[in-house]
C-alpha cells in the first residue's frame, strides 16, 4: 500500500499456452498507486498477451490478480482496471465528441475531467472529426483519453506512445505523469526500452514470457550486476 493509503496492484504467475507455444511462463509484476510501471520487452516478449489475461480479455492458464487483500476473479477485475489494447478504434463512425461524452456518461465521471483530458492532449480540433477518419496518432490520443476518463485505479495501456512524434510523445508523458500523481496506477506496455527508463518509475522486464526483474534502472543494475553507468539496453541483456 502506497499512495495515500491505497492499495497495490499485485500480478502473480500467469502463464499461457497457444498449442504448443508457450506465451506467457509465470509473469508478474507489482503497480503501486501513483507510479509509472513500465512492462517492456522486446515485440513478441508477451506483453500485450499478459495485459488480455489480467484484464480477462483472454483466458490465462493460471494466475492471479489481488488488490491489497482482495484476490480478484477474472469478472471482478472491471472495477479495479481498465485496459485499453493498441490498435483500439472505438466507433469509427462516430465522431470524437460523441464518444467522449458517450464514455464519460458510462462511467459517470468526475465534472470536468472530459474537459481537462481534451485539453491536455490537444483533442479540440478533432472533436467534430469521425473516429474512423482520424490518424494513428490521433486514434492514440482519443484512446488515451477514453482510459482516462474511466475510474478505474489501475490502467494496463498497451503501446500508449505507438504513432505519436517527438512533441506529442512529451506531452502525452507529461499527461500520464499528471494523472499517477493523482494517485492512480499507470502500467505502460512499452518495446522501446530506452523510451520505458526515461519515462517510468519503476521497469518491469518481460523476456520470452518469463519475468526477469522489476525496480527502479539502479535496482535492475543490481539485480544484473552491472556497472552504475548501464543503460537499460546493457541491463536487459544482462538478465536475459
Amino acid at each position: 500500500m502506497t499512495a495515500q493509503g491505497k492499495p497495490s496492484l499485485r500480478v502473480e504467475w500467469f502463464s499461457k499456452r497457444f498449442g504448443d507455444v508457450i506465451a506467457l511462463d509465470r509473469a508478474s509484476f507489482t503497480a503501486h498507486p501513483g507510479e509509472l510501471l513500465g512492462l517492456i520487452g522486446p515485440n513478441g516478449a508477451g506483453k500485450s498477451t499478459l495485459f488480455e489475461c489480467v484484464a480477462g480479455v483472454l483466458a490465462a492458464d493460471g494466475g492471479v490478480v489481488t488488490v491489497g487483500e482482495n484476490r480478484l476473479s477474472a469478472t471482478a477485475r472491471k472495477d479495479a482496471l481498465f485496459f485499453l489494447p493498441d490498435g483500439v478504434q472505438p466507433w469509427p463512425d462516430q465522431r470524437v465528441a460523441w464518444v467522449l461524452e458517450f464514455m464519460e456518461g458510462l462511467f459517470e465521471s468526475a465534472g470536468g475531467v472530459r474537459d481537462d483530458v481534451v485539453t491536455a492532449l490537444a483533442l479540440p480540433p478533432l472533436l467534430d472529426k469521425r473516429v474512423g477518419a482520424l490518424s494513428k496518432g490521433q486514434r492514440k490520443r482519443v484512446a488515451v483519453a477514453l482510459g482516462l476518463l474511466t475510474p478505474a485505479p489501475f490502467l494496463l495501456l498497451d503501446e500508449p506512445f505507438d504513432g505519436l512524434d517527438l512533441r506529442q510523445s512529451r506531452d502525452m508523458e507529461a499527461v500520464l505523469r499528471a494523472h499517477a500523481t493523482s494517485g492512480r496506477g499507470l502500467i505502460l506496455s512499452i518495446h522501446q526500452l530506452a523510451d520505458a527508463a526515461r519515462i517510468c518509475d519503476r521497469l518491469a522486464l518481460l523476456s520470452s514470457g518469463k519475468s526477469v526483474g522489476e525496480g527502479t534502472l539502479d535496482a535492475l543494475r543490481t539485480i544484473a550486476g552491472v556497472g552504475d553507468d548501464a543503460d537499460i539496453e546493457e541491463v536487459f541483456l544482462a538478465l536475459t
